[in-house]
């Protein structure tokens, strides 16, 4: 029956209950990597992009990506607009990116293909360059918190054909040696770059203090960056906001996975929780639901998150909303990962498309039963075993037949005590 979906489906249907065709992802990566790897030589527009590994710190691989195209190529490493895409087409563009790669020390900042690596990065638009490998390119990389990266062989030799353009704001805190990373960080987000280019630039030592500058690997990088601006965002500004006057419900499904969250009136407090189904990424062999996650009560966590960089991730874009909306909240966010995406791509995942979700109207309803009644109608976890994992909806559930929401100084303070 499974050769007669594929024919019925021709990829276009999703008939075999996968996020993606296989068939069709897998032409994808034998098609890319047999052109590829067939040339030591590579002339091509850096999206721009660059990748720093983290096996061996504080010696790690690093070095430039480029597709074997020029021109426009900035959508292979723009995380802020794959919200949409098929995940075929994503497959395409990331493992079309070849990395050229060299064993660098972390606080090498000062070597001479570091700065390469910076000034690739540092550009606003795609910058040609030209690299020569001592191997063909080989293999490919996929992560839970990177995207996909095609073929990858030692570099010998690379050459930016052009000098980018630069955002004024990227230009000044590259040139400033006494502003500290994370203040750069967040310059930068207020500038209005964006988080994915701020990431890289962070990644090859181009921010901080001088004498502190280092390589950061990207998946450091990635969950650093959110971790910051998130942090300034709900200190800064969210903290000193009025609550929400009622209850906000948002949902989005897309590529077998459903995004929730629930805001509730209240001082700030986040809690995010994935539930992987049988057959999924991170749950392939299992036969029953995992359902894992973390939460902070009124201030950011210090200790880092045991679920990982998604929790930044979901952290940031929920801040970000209640930051445009002017309120603070209890935010309750869920993802459920059913069976058919099976496959690393990435926590831009969760960034992305819970941002997509925050631009959708929600649903407004009075009370957290309410939301939970709205929940309940689309999950396929369930909402009793979502209550039973989650700490914050126990403690709403709680604290409202207790009546131990006490007002103080006009903010609803949550009684963790119970």
């Amino acid at each position: 029956m499974g050769g007669r979906l594929c024919v019925l489906c021709r990829g276009a249907r999703y008939l075999c209950g996968r996020a993606y065709c296989p068939i069709v992802a897998r032409m994808y990566v034998e098609v890319q990597i047999a052109a590829l790897s067939n040339s030591n030589h590579l002339f091509g527009s850096s999206p721009p992009s660059v990748f720093v590994g983290r096996i061996g710190y504080p010696y790690v691989y690093a070095g430039p990506l480029a597709p074997p195209a020029t021109g426009d190529t900035s959508v292979y490493d723009y995380p802020e607009r794959w919200q949409l895409m098929k995940l075929e087409d994503l497959l395409s563009l990331r493992l079309s990116l070849v990395l050229g790669r060299r064993t660098l020390y972390v606080h090498g900042v000062s070597d001479r293909f570091v700065e390469s690596l910076q000034h690739i990065v540092l550009g606003l638009k795609p910058v040609d360059i030209e690299m020569r490998f001592s191997k063909a390119p080989r293999g490919y990389i996929m992560s839970d918190y990177e995207p996909p990266i095609g073929p990858r062989a030692p570099i010998e030799y690379v050459r930016i054909v052009e000098s980018p353009a630069t955002h004024r704001a990227v230009e000044r805190l590259y040139s400033d040696s006494d502003a500290r990373a994370s203040e750069a960080v967040v310059e930068l987000y207020r500038a209005g770059v964006e988080v994915s280019h701020i990431q890289k630039i962070l990644s090859v030592g181009a921010l901080g203090r001088k004498r502190y500058r280092k390589l950061v690997p990207t998946r450091w990088a990635i969950t650093a960056v959110d971790d910051t601006i998130s942090r300034h965002l709900i200190e800064d500004r969210i903290r000193w906001y009025g609550e929400l006057e009622e209850v906000h419900v948002f949902m989005r499904y897309i590529h077998r996975n459903l995004f929730t969250a629930i805001l509730v009136p209240g001082r700030w407090s986040f809690e995010w929780m994935e539930a992987w189904f049988p057959r999924s990424t991170w749950n392939p062999t299992g036969e029953t639901i995992v359902i894992e996650g973390d939460c902070e009560v009124i201030r950011p966590r210090d200790e880092y998150a045991s679920i990982g960089g998604c929790y930044y991730a979901s952290r940031l874009a929920t801040a970000e909303y209640l930051d445009r909306v002017g309120r603070q909240a209890i935010a309750v966010v869920l993802r459920e990962i059913y069976p058919g995406f099976d496959i690393p791509i990435g926590v831009w995942f969760v960034r992305e498309q819970l941002r997509e979700m925050y631009r959708q109207k929600p649903l407004k309803v009075s009370t957290v039963e309410d939301a939970l009644g709205i929940v309940a109608r689309h999950s396929s976890v369930g909402i009793t075993k979502w209550v039973e994992k989650s700490r914050l909806l126990q403690l709403l559930l709680k604290t409202k037949k207790l009546d131990a929401f006490a007002k103080r100084g006009g903010h609803t303070e949550l009684n963790t005590q119970t």
